[in-house]
């Protein structure tokens, strides 16, 4: 018995080995060869080639997108150094008032007093008022510090007292 092979496997291994010629030997050793790197290759090599080629296919895109991407970025920090010059005229209750009648809202009460307001629409649209709020902050800076909203007996219908505060720019 050969060093290195016990047991019934390396016996069986063992007896059709030596069962073999020399030339046997050497086309089964080429086989088994050929067949090991065939699989290291299908294994390794191939998986590594194919994914290099694709990371070449799609680096110049993403490349592409990211200086898209920086490009907008910029774009939006422009905007919004814009939109906070725009934000820069200060509210009056005239300008409240303008803003409310063209949403078709009545105010009852304002009282605006530095950088805050005070507003109380005894009847209202709800859904008008939470489009008004969300204009006035998109266009004049305006935030909703507090509000106090009663719903009415008519669907979609509310008493509202409103605090909103203009973010100063800077």
């Amino acid at each position: 018995m050969k060093a290195g092979l016990s047991g019934a496997p390396g016996r069986a291994f063992s007896d059709f080995w030596g069962a073999r010629n020399q030339r046997e030997r050497v086309l089964l050793a080429v086989g088994a060869a050929v067949v090991v790197l065939g699989l290291l290759y299908g294994v390794a090599f191939s998986p590594a080639i194919t994914g290099r080629e694709q990371l070449a296919r799609t680096l110049p895109q993403m490349r592409q997108q990211v200086a898209q991407m920086q490009s907008m970025a910029s774009e939006a920090n422009s905007l919004s150094a814009n939109k906070s010059a725009a934000a820069s005229t200060p509210m009056s209750r005239e300008s409240l008032e303008a803003s409310l009648l063209q949403r078709g809202l009545k105010a009852q009460g304002v009282a605006v007093t530095g950088d805050t307001a005070r507003l109380t629409l005894p009847t209202a649209s709800f859904s008008g008022l939470l489009e008004w709020v969300d204009e006035s902050q998109k266009s004049s800076g305006i935030q909703l510090v507090d509000a106090n909203i009663v719903a009415l007996s008519q669907p979609d219908m509310v008493s509202a007292t409103l605090t909103l505060r203009q973010q100063r720019s800077e």
